[in-house]
């Protein structure tokens, strides 16, 4: 008989995330309505399953862990030749599937070797008609962010003709399958076989088919695998089918839309064959016959879950196993699955478009890590830098775009890139502890600095660049430059080419002009420390832009704060550079709404090199503080004028770029 079965919830957890509590007021929309009286599940534990992390959890995640392709360099395939070669090659990969690659013959296996990770780009990532196969001694793979789609023959419906799985794995170990989508196979699903261990199955959707997962196919109780937050919609059987399974734990899973054709024995949800011990937790069924069973001779611990006009078998029996005897996790609550997995499961865009590579651990330095991205890469590569001191340099060419440099310490000085060159050896270019000549490069929660020490090398005035940028499109957010004499230069490839950079909420320290360059720049909502060489009289120079004359907008300075030690009345806010006497470089700097200090000169911009600061395009607009005395050696813009010098103004370009709209 049909009926509403419903087990009671975990108490609130401190430190839920807010995505959940979004998801319970989504519960709370759909009328789902009490609960009901059972038992009380119990109290959940204290580690949360990141939904976007690209770190196994769960069985994946032990003995070593499942890093897939990781320290390997990065490819991107359209289509099945490409595909089955990197796959299938000795060294680790990290592929990423572009749009859908149809493989042929219909129904043929890609073979995927160990060390792998395949990725689909964005959410459109497709490999149709084809399986990927696993043969036995396979080691550590990730397959994340697909759909697997369509070598159903049509009349096979219980796959006895073909065995056409999405997903097919034989003796292995370490795998973890993630936010893909499998639909109208051959076969199975996804099956998992003949003592294969350490397996995570996550995120995923099992759609439009007969045979979902199936585990097992061995007579030893071997395997480990964790089942989470799985959509199991429109199939009939193994949702899953756990054979002999050493430990098997299900949470967070939803199961609906079952195929019904009034078979009394093989239209189920979860079953416990064999020897299996499993543990299933805080997962909905809705409209399922015999949503979990099992074998007199296997263990099935259930709690937590909510069942809705579900029908046939509810078995439990045995003490299974307990999973935080091998790893943290943190349940959702039972009513929070429909929404969460409805939404997060699958393909998701967030996932495809960027892959993460992590300094070090997969990757020994920061520019082994640029060395593995692909040249000419199109879709955005992450590259998440641990705390701690690195002394080298880096330098991003300008065929690698797309990259994200992300210190993921606390703070931006947890994260401190390094060297100490000064120009003598190869100019600015050489003296740069990290150079970008690519397009399309953001850098947050970093340091980079150049300590070259001037006095020990009895030295007064030599450049030491802490960063060089000539790409266009290049953000900084939450960065700090440290320095002396051209700390940050931001250039382009010549001097009619307009590259653009964006600063924010970061920090620049230096003296003789350390802020330099043709690039369009705009420094919003930062500190500019202005150091002391102990002069009384002239300590430095913050700006020496050489824009281009044809580029009206040069260095843009907003909404940020100068600081100094300078004694007052000793501090420049910028002369006029003329790289090797080009008359055409005519320097534009806007400083507005800006704080600046009693250091700062009555009278603050100066010649350079017998060019006049008077035929260069230097204004203010509204600073205030005790450096920001408006004398007749202080050209003032307009209103007028300042509303065509906004951050806006000096960024968009004929392009429409906004780095600033998303904050």
């Amino acid at each position: 008989m049909t009926h509403l079965h419903s087990k009671r919830l975990p108490g609130a957890v401190p430190g839920v995330g807010r995505t959940v509590a979004t998801v319970m007021g989504l519960v709370a929309a759909l009328g789902l309505g009490a609960i009901g009286e059972a038992k009380a599940a119990e109290p959940a534990p204290s580690v949360a399953a990141d939904r976007w992390t690209d770190r196994a959890h769960g069985f994946a995640s032990l003995a070593g862990g499942t890093t897939g392709g990781a320290g390997g360099k990065v490819v991107t395939v359209t289509d099945q030749a490409s595909l089955a070669k990197y796959a299938a090659a000795e060294e680790p990969y990290i592929i990423r599937v572009a749009g859908a690659i149809e493989v042929a013959p219909f129904g043929s296996d890609i073979v995927v070797g160990s060390d792998k990770t395949i990725i689909g780009v964005g959410d459109t990532g497709e490999i149709v008609h084809g399986e990927l196969h696993l043969n036995p001694g396979t080691s550590n793979v990730i397959i994340r962010n697909l759909t697997i789609r369509d070598s159903y023959v049509e009349g096979d419906w219980d796959g006895k003709t073909t065995d056409f799985d999405a997903i097919q794995m034989d003796t292995v170990d370490h795998v973890w399958i993630d936010h893909n989508r499998f639909t109208h196979m051959g076969d199975g699903l996804l099956d998992i076989r003949k003592d294969s261990q350490y397996i995570t199955v996550s995120h995923n959707q099992f759609t439009n088919h007969n045979k979902a997962l199936g585990i097992g196919w061995t007579p030893n109780a071997l395997t480990q695998i964790t089942i989470d937050h799985n959509w199991f919609t429109g199939t009939k059987q193994r949702n899953p089918s756990a054979d002999n399974c050493a430990y098997a734990h299900l949470y967070n899973n939803y199961f609906t839309d079952q195929v019904r054709d009034d078979d009394p024995v093989w239209t189920y949800g979860s079953w416990a064959r064999g020897r299996t011990r499993m543990v299933l937790e805080n997962s909905y069924y809705d409209g399922v016959q015999h949503p979990y069973q099992a074998d007199e001779t296997a263990e099935l611990v259930e709690r937590g879950s909510i069942l809705r006009n579900t029908s046939g078998r509810h078995d439990e029996r045995g003490d299974a196993f307990d999973p935080r005897d091998f790893y943290d996790y943190r349940p959702d609550p039972a009513a929070a699955v429909p929404a969460l997995v409805t939404r997060f499961s699958g393909p998701q865009k967030r996932i495809g478009d960027s892959v993460t590579l992590h300094v070090p651990g997969d990757y020994p330095t920061v520019q082994a890590a640029v060395d593995a991205v692909p040249k000419g890469n199109a879709s955005t590569v992450t590259i998440a830098v641990a705390p701690g001191t690195y002394r080298a340099k880096v330098h991003i060419p300008s065929n690698k775009p797309n990259i994200v440099l992300q210190g993921t310490g606390q703070d931006r000085s947890d994260t401190v890139i390094v060297y100490d060159t000064p120009a003598e050896y190869g100019g600015s270019t050489g003296s740069a502890t990290v150079r970008i000549d690519a397009n399309d490069v953001t850098a947050r929660n970093l340091t980079f600095s150049n300590d070259f020490d001037e006095a020990a090398h009895e030295l007064k005035a030599e450049q030491a660049l802490a960063m060089k940028t000539n790409g266009d499109r290049i953000v900084f957010e939450d960065t700090a430059f440290l320095g002396n004499q051209d700390t940050l230069m931001t250039n382009s490839p010549s001097l009619t080419t307009v590259s653009r950079v964006y600063i924010r909420d970061s920090y620049i320290e230096g003296d003789v002009d350390f802020v330099y360059g043709r690039a369009t720049t705009v420094i919003e909502r930062s500190m500019i420390r202005a150091l002391s060489r102990g002069s009384a009289t002239n300590n430095g120079y913050i700006t020496a832009a050489s824009t281009w004359t044809g580029n009206p907008y040069g260095f843009l300075i907003t909404d940020s704060k100068v600081v100094s030690d300078a004694p007052e009345g000793s501090f420049h806010l910028g002369r006029p550079w003329h790289p090797g006497g080009e008359p055409d470089a005519i320097a534009q700097v806007l400083i507005r709404n800006t704080e600046l200090p009693a250091a700062i000169k009555a009278s603050p911009w100066t010649d350079m090199s017998g060019f006049s600061w008077k035929d260069a395009r230097f204004t203010e607009y509204r600073n205030y503080g005790p450096g920001a005395v408006v004398t007749e050696d202080r050209p003032q813009m307009s209103d007028e004028e300042a509303r065509t010098h906004t951050v806006a103004d000096y960024l968009q370009g004929t392009d429409g770029w906004k780095p600033y709209a998303r904050h």
